[in-house]
């Protein structure tokens, strides 16, 4: 029997003889659900990047992203590890400041890059390598 199976065996059980498990089961369970699909919404919808070499920004073109609903955060996942941070622009396009300190990204893994940004904000990524790189993003 797998663990999972067992679990809810053991959980209806108890839910049989004592009551009380059932409402305290539902709550954990449902609170590690529902981060589960918030991470999933996040990541879910992530998008891919392919930023060119001899280049510290991605995009590096003209373009800014911006963030959106679908996460609190700005995410990246390079395919190799970068050290990353992320430069914020005005409503009309103008800098307005870049974070201080580059975080360091590990190859294959999300990483948060800014916490807690507003809905529509728009950014780039800025690199401290101007090699290429490859990988996602979520925002």
């Amino acid at each position: 029997m797998t663990r999972h199976k067992r679990f809810v065996t053991v959980a209806v059980i108890g839910a049989l003889a004592g009551g009380s498990l059932v409402g305290s089961t539902a709550g954990t369970a449902g609170a590690a659900t529902q981060g589960e699909a918030v991470a999933q919404s996040c990541y879910g919808d992530a998008w891919s990047y392919s930023k060119p070499a001899n280049t510290f920004f991605q995009p590096s073109s003209g373009a800014l992203y911006f963030t959106t609903d679908n996460c609190a955060d700005i995410n990246i996942k390079t395919g190799t590890s970068r050290k990353v941070k992320v430069c914020f622009y005005a409503d009309g396009g103008g800098l307005n400041y870049c974070q201080s300190e580059y975080k360091t990204t590990t190859a294959g893994a999300w990483k948060v890059i800014a916490s807690n940004v507003k809905d529509g904000t728009k950014f780039k990524f800025q690199f401290a390598s101007s090699a290429a790189s490859t990988g996602m993003r979520a925002h």
